[in-house]
């Protein structure tokens, strides 16, 4: 149901002034507006100096539109629910050198681990809506790319507008994590939520990845760990071709305990499809619902007035131009 809104009825307070600076600011007769030196001699009135009934009948009617546009008359539409789901959820990916490593395949071509992780990652942050997303990227050092934000478009411009080795080419976790309980512990318990996806091991960092989960545990945020890389690579040598393992650097007993402790949980993407499994996974959390007031849209009409009082004002001037002068 639609109901009529003023925002700013003191404006109306203006409504009689023209009258009022009429009726101050009154004419003289011209005997009295101005004493001749000559005795006897008098000023005649001017014939046709007054202005049509019409022009000033068409500028009351402007001026009252122009007061009708300022007061900023509006429709209050009805109560509308908030697609917020009232969690936040802060993305951190790991950037360093061994992200470049070519054992993930995506559409039948070989790619890149982090490009496959933007690949999938992008198709995670579209379905996030209701979320605030927020992205950290990690090297060497973390850095808070995007903060806690509706705009998931942002989130996926920045994801996919990074490189490999932007962050410095060593791993710090420990760091990384620390940036993300920094923005999550002020909200509210259940909202606190962290997705920490790296294909390595700390080596780096001021922060020690179990110190900074036991903070994260202390200020309630859930840590989800994706260990990115295959486990079995062939690569051609000297003496013919061997399979090694390319992510043998892989700390997934780390990892694993930082998601436990948390109450998150810790997922192993060998290739691209058990990647987009563990996003599926996180995907499937419980939404939390949404405890703020319903929003109420403002659609305003002073457009309406506005305009009319700007054609009323060019028809009066149009009727003072138009209208017949006396003749001598």
């Amino acid at each position: 149901m639609h109901l009529p809104l003023i925002a700013w009825p003191w404006l109306a307070a203006v409504l009689p002034l023209p009258w009022l600076l009429r009726w101050w600011l009154r004419p003289e007769a011209p005997g009295q507006a101005l004493n001749l030196p000559q005795p006897g001699l008098s000023l005649a009135t001017a014939v046709g100096g007054r202005s049509p009934r019409g022009s000033w009948l068409l500028l009351g009617l402007a001026w009252l539109c122009l007061v009708g546009a300022a007061i900023r008359p509006q429709w209050l539409g009805p109560p509308q629910a908030q697609e917020h789901s009232g969690r936040a959820m802060m993305l951190a990916v790991d950037l360093s050198g061994s992200m470049a490593q070519e054992d993930m395949v995506l559409a039948g071509q070989p790619v890149s681990r982090f490009a496959a992780v933007k690949a999938i990652a992008g198709d995670f942050i579209s379905r996030r809506s209701g979320d605030e997303l927020g992205l950290i990227l990690f090297g060497s050092q973390a850095y808070l790319v995007t903060p806690l934000t509706y705009d998931l478009d942002a989130v996926h411009a920045q994801l996919d507008g990074s490189a490999v080795g932007l962050a410095g080419r060593e791993t710090a976790i420990g760091d990384a994590i620390g940036v993300a309980v920094k923005r999550l512990a002020s909200l509210p318990t259940q909202a606190r939520v962290m997705v920490l996806l790296t294909d390595g091991v700390n080596n780096t960092g001021a922060i020690q990845p179990l110190d900074a989960a036991r903070a994260a545990k202390a200020a309630g945020v859930r840590i989800y760990t994706i260990g990115i890389g295959a486990d079995r690579m062939t690569v051609p040598g000297f003496f013919g071709s061997s399979v090694v393992n390319p992510s043998a650097d892989l700390d997934v007993g780390m990892l694993t305990s930082m998601a436990n402790d948390t109450g998150g949980r810790f997922f192993r993407a060998t290739d691209t499809s058990a990647l987009a499994d563990a996003y599926r996974s996180i995907d499937a959390l419980e939404p939390m619902p949404h405890q703020g007031q319903p929003l109420r849209p403002h659609i305003e009409l002073f457009r309406w007035p506005l305009a009319a009082g700007l054609v009323l004002v060019l028809l009066a001037s149009l009727s003072r131009m138009l209208r017949p002068r006396a003749t001598a």
